[in-house]
């Protein structure tokens, strides 16, 4: 038997493992395979790669969408981090193709040797190329630059109905855009390639502002933002009046000749910017925690000691890359801080002008003394992309709690109807618990996206736990 024999058999039969999301409350059972190219990719779409009675397959890059995207159970998930090679990266384009696998950390990683970087980065640099473009990530400068949709050239993209197709906005502008925000839906990425920018250095000029109340903090970002980044930090425990108060932070990339005098001649290849995109967490939270340390009276204190910590009013504030917008990246699996529950991030975005609506879900929030752990606010700029792409104009709020809290459920539903109801949508790639019969309304094109998916997967053979729970799925599945 030749070794291409040996690694196709070992593909076939995979392995069964218990997975879930980065928050860990929807576990379920799968068959999981590790392609080490398309045609292996192409081989487990089919039942007699399955070897199971066929119940689909879905892909999954660093497991850091928060609900049940990227399994499928009692199904085959198809583990893309093997694929991870940077293909090519033309300097004088600015053009770098990388398989789906490849994280932002190590795209990052590469583009800094020519003095470039990424447009739009998330909230850490785990993500795989695939996870970003099935989520259509979004960052700090979405006001400014979009989600990442709007810097993606081109996909290769292997689909049930059509094999490997490079698809582009030119050559099936509908696939191509219903990928961005489609959850894996429309077909397996093997690479893409993106469009860098050129970077001065690995620092930003941040400015910071502390507001006393929401009313203050709205007030602030209300106005036209002209910096390039733009982020608040929420107390949403303080207590009366203080509910809200925030401390916001806003950037822009700094100029070369302003860099601190640590850094190195070539400051967009210092080693210790490649070595802290490279190097993983500083520290790990224990496999096994005898109970969550996070609990209401602890955070709240600890809101009250970060609030008071942050600059009343700075300007200018050289701040690195990776801590600026990485911050958790420096803590190894801080989901498990949660406990055995799990927790639920909840993320939605309200359009402009529903600022009185958007009040009326912090007092929901606050009414129903759910215990919000973290809090971050930002604003959106104009929609962009496909039917189930998350940003349009206006405010987004993410929020974490710990899964087991009283009254969560019922509470996020009463939120859903809120929001929906104004024309706001949650994200799909950090939900777990949206009902079916919302989701048509938070996203109106959903017809439009099922269409697509007859036409490229008639059997449906791309399916994910998300999928069923929202009967995204058709009649086959």
């Amino acid at each position: 038997m030749s070794v291409a024999d040996i690694g196709a058999r070992r593909l076939l039969t995979g392995r069964e493992r218990t997975l879930a999301g980065w928050g860990r409350t929807a576990p379920g059972r799968c068959r999981v395979l590790e392609p080490h190219g398309a045609d292996q990719v192409a081989e487990a779409m089919s039942e007699r790669a399955a070897g199971i009675p066929f119940r689909g397959v879905i892909a999954r890059g660093a497991g850091r969408s928060y609900g049940d995207a990227a399994q499928n159970t009692g199904g085959v998930v198809l583990d893309m981090s093997a694929l991870d090679t940077i293909i090519s990266l033309d300097t004088a384009t600015r053009l770098v193709t990388a398989q789906a696998g490849a994280t932002i950390a190590q795209l990052m990683a590469r583009l800094c040797d020519d003095g470039m970087t990424l447009p739009v980065v998330p909230g850490t640099s785990q993500v795989t190329l695939g996870g970003a473009i099935a989520s259509d990530i979004h960052g700090k400068n979405h006001h400014r630059d979009g989600g990442f949709a709007r810097h993606v050239a081109s996909l290769s993209l292997l689909t049930p109905g059509g094999g490997v197709s490079e698809v582009s906005p030119e050559s099936d502008g509908e696939l191509f855009y219903a990928t961005f925000g489609g959850m894996g839906l429309t077909g397996v990425i093997l690479q893409a390639t993106i469009r860098a920018e050129p970077m001065s250095a690995p620092w930003v000029a941040a400015d910071t502002d502390r507001t006393g109340s929401l009313e203050e903090t709205l007030a602030l970002m209300s106005g036209d933002e002209p910096r390039r980044y733009s982020v608040a930090w929420l107390d949403l425990l303080a207590p009366g009046s203080k509910r809200g108060r925030a401390i916001v932070s806003r950037a822009d990339p700094l100029p070369r000749d302003a860099v601190p005098p640590v850094a190195v001649r070539r400051p967009w290849a210092q080693p210790e910017y490649r070595q802290a995109l490279l190097a993983g967490p500083r520290f790990d939270v224990p496999r096994r925690l005898p109970r969550s340390p996070l609990f209401p009276s602890g955070l709240r204190a600890f809101n009250a000691l970060h609030w008071h910590s942050g600059a009343r009013r700075e300007r200018g504030r050289p701040v690195a890359f990776v801590p600026y917008f990485f911050p958790l990246d420096a803590l190894g699996q801080w989901n498990r801080l949660y406990g055995a529950e799990g927790l639920l991030q909840y993320q939605f975005v309200l359009p402009l002008g529903s600022e009185a609506v958007l009040e009326r879900c912090f007092a929901l929030i606050r009414d129903r003394r759910l215990p919000v752990y973290l809090a971050v606010f930002k604003r959106f700029g104009p929609e962009f992309g496909g039917p189930l792409t998350f940003p349009l104009e206006g405010w987004t709020l993410a929020v974490d709690f710990p899964a087991g809290a009283h009254g969560l459920h019922s509470a996020l539903d009463a939120l859903d109807a809120l929001i929906a109801g104004e024309g706001g949508r949650v994200y799909l790639s950090k939900d777990a618990r949206l009902r079916p019969d919302v989701l048509a309304t938070m996203y109106p094109r959903l017809d439009s996206f099922n269409s697509l998916r007859a036409r490229i997967d008639p059997d449906g053979a791309l399916r994910s736990d998300l999928a069923r729970r929202l009967g995204i799925c058709g009649a086959a599945w």
